[in-house]
This record gives structure tokens, C-alpha cells and sequence, in this order.
């Protein structure tokens, strides 16, 4: 009994294996017609678009320099624009200070000037004040010297003055009220100057036509040509300035 299971068992498993062999290649028949079928229905994937990034500047071109070299040459532009425009005002603004100290300097050469104008017309004005008041008294003084020069000398030291006691006074007191006339005038800066006088060397002076006025020429022996040797009338000075100029006569002796 037990070698006729044995046997079943070895009859079923050849059967077994004689149906495995035989289905073999008609499964591999089917996978191989069915596998195309399956691959029919998977579709190739859709190309996907390609997709390029586009810049919105301008391209450089060759001799074109890039952006941050055109923005630091517009900056260095700018401040070189700045700089000279600065330069520029700073010129103009040396020249308003030249000008202006020209002319506060020429100002305060107006302003010194007109002082000094000013001090000195004052002190011409004080020291003249009393020029035509003395110019008044030139002939007044010019009387008194004539009257003077109308009675010689002779009558005046001779031994009868003592009978023309009263002439002599009266002589005397011309001569007291003309020098104090003088005096007093000096004091105010009136001089009287006779060229007649002898210089300072001893020799007559000279003719100056500044300060005297020649009326008539002649010879005269043992004088020089240009030698005063008669004063018609003295002349006069105001604090050194000619009042009236002495009128003289000149030696010509050529």
C-alpha cells in the first residue's frame, strides 16, 4: 500500500513537471505579444519648453565701457563740473577782494589826503586871515616912511634941534608909532624886507624876480650886473609868502 502511494506521488509530480515545461513557452509567447501592448499605452513625455533668460539692458559694445565704469566716469564728470564751478567762484570772489581792498586803500588815501588838505587850508586860513587887512595897511606904512624920509637927518642932529624941539618930537613919535605898528604886525606873521640892505657876505643882493620887482635898470660902478642898488618901496611877507615885492632898481652895466 505504501509503495502504491509512492508511486501516485511520482506519476504526479512527472505529470507536474511535464505541464510546467509545456507552458513555458506559451507564457513567454504571451508576455512577449502582450509587452508591446503595454508599452502602446505609456506615451513619451512632452518636451518641456526651454525657457532663456533675456537681460533689459543694452548689450556694451565694444568701445563701450560697463555700467560701473559710465557711473564712475558721471560721478568723476559731475565732480569735476562741481570743482570748477567752485574754482570759479573762488576767482571771482579774489577779485571782489582785490577790488574791494583797491578800494578801501584808495579810500583811506582820499580820506588822509582831504585831512591833510583840510589841515593845511586851516593853517593857511589862520595864517592868512589877515592878509588884505595887512594888504590894506601897505600904504598906511608907506607914509610913514615917507614922512620920515622927508625930513633930513641933518635938521634932526644938529645942534639947533634943541630951537625945533617940537619938530623933533614930532619926528620921534612917527618913528615910535611905526615901530610899533611893525611890532605889532610881526606878531602876526607881517615882515618887511628892504633889498636894499647889504647881504649876508656884505656884497648887495641880487635881483629875484619872486620877490622883487625891477622899475628901472642902470650902470653903476663897482656893482655887478643883476646888483640892486635902489629901493623905490620895501616889500612885505605874510608868514613867508610875498605879500607885495619890493620895487627896485637893477644894475645893467653891458
Amino acid at each position: 500500500m505504501l509503495q502504491r502511494l509512492l508511486l501516485r506521488q511520482g506519476l504526479a509530480a512527472r505529470s507536474a513537471v511535464s505541464r510546467c515545461s509545456s507552458a513555458a513557452p506559451s507564457a513567454l509567447r504571451r508576455t512577449s505579444q502582450l509587452q508591446p501592448r503595454a508599452f502602446q499605452n505609456i506615451r513619451p513625455l512632452a518636451p518641456q519648453q526651454a525657457y532663456r533668460c533675456y537681460s533689459t539692458e543694452k548689450p556694451t559694445e565694444k568701445n563701450e565701457k560697463p555700467d560701473a565704469e559710465k557711473s564712475g566716469g558721471s560721478e568723476l564728470a559731475e565732480e569735476l563740473s562741481a570743482e570748477e564751478g567752485l574754482r570759479k567762484e573762488l576767482e571771482k570772489k579774489e577779485k571782489e577782494i582785490v577790488d574791494l581792498k583797491d578800494k578801501y586803500v584808495r579810500s583811506v588815501a582820499d580820506f588822509l589826503n582831504l585831512q591833510e588838505r583840510t589841515k593845511r587850508d586851516m593853517e593857511n586860513a589862520r595864517n592868512f586871515a589877515i592878509q588884505r587887512f595887512a594888504v590894506d595897511l601897505l600904504e598906511s606904512i608907506d607914509n610913514f616912511d615917507r614922512a620920515l624920509l622927508a625930513v633930513p637927518n641933518e635938521k634932526i642932529d644938529s645942534p639947533q634941534s634943541d630951537e625945533n624941539k617940537e619938530f623933533v618930537d614930532l619926528v620921534s613919535g612917527l618913528k615910535m608909532t611905526q615901530h610899533i605898528l611893525m611890532n605889532t604886525l610881526q606878531k602876526h606873521g607881517l615882515e618887511r624886507f628892504d633889498p636894499s640892505e647889504p647881504a649876508e657876505n656884505g656884497k648887495p643882493q641880487k635881483f629875484d624876480p619872486n620877490v622883487h620887482e625891477a622899475t628901472f635898470m642902470s650902470k653903476a660902478e663897482g656893482m655887478e650886473d643883476g646888483d640892486i642898488m635902489y629901493t623905490q618901496s620895501k616889500g612885505f611877507k605874510l608868514n613867508g609868502r610875498i605879500l607885495r615885492a619890493a620895487k627896485v632898481g637893477v644894475v645893467k652895466n653891458n
